[in-house]
């Protein structure tokens, strides 16, 4: 599929490129990307960026947007919960968000008003085989 890619991206009118393709992939698209047989495809990427995982002291923040975008303005997340959440996702938007998710269940479940980092706990053996 790259070299289809390749082709469409390599045509052009005189100095004028007729195509612009935005590529989002996950580490596999980067890795492909690297071997050697799409060198041709590689060099033709403009600009590359690679979002790296949130830093601990981002992480509350994002589950109070996160929080707040569902409609819930309260701190639904003990300052464990957060530590375990960072722990056991290592940072990554997507990871964070599922183990919350999961957490906030359990925490419901037990009709808890904030998530510890026992439902963390909970949260990860559930998501984790």
């Amino acid at each position: 599929m790259l070299d289809e890619l390749r082709l469409l991206v390599n045509f052009g009118l005189d100095s004028q490129r007729l195509l612009c393709l935005l590529l989002v992939g996950q580490s596999e698209l980067r890795r492909r990307l690297g071997l050697a047989h799409h060198e041709a495809f590689a060099q033709r990427i403009v600009m590359r960026y690679h979002l790296n995982g949130l830093r601990r002291e981002e992480l509350a923040p994002y589950l109070r947007h996160a929080l707040a975008r569902a409609g819930c303005e309260l701190d639904l997340f003990e300052p464990a919960a957060c530590q375990a959440l960072f722990q056991a996702s290592h940072g990554l938007p997507r990871q964070v968000s599922a183990l919350a998710h999961y957490a906030l269940v359990a925490a419901a479940l037990e009709k808890a008003r904030l998530v510890s980092a026992e439902h963390v706990r909970r949260a990860c053996d559930e998501l984790r085989p």
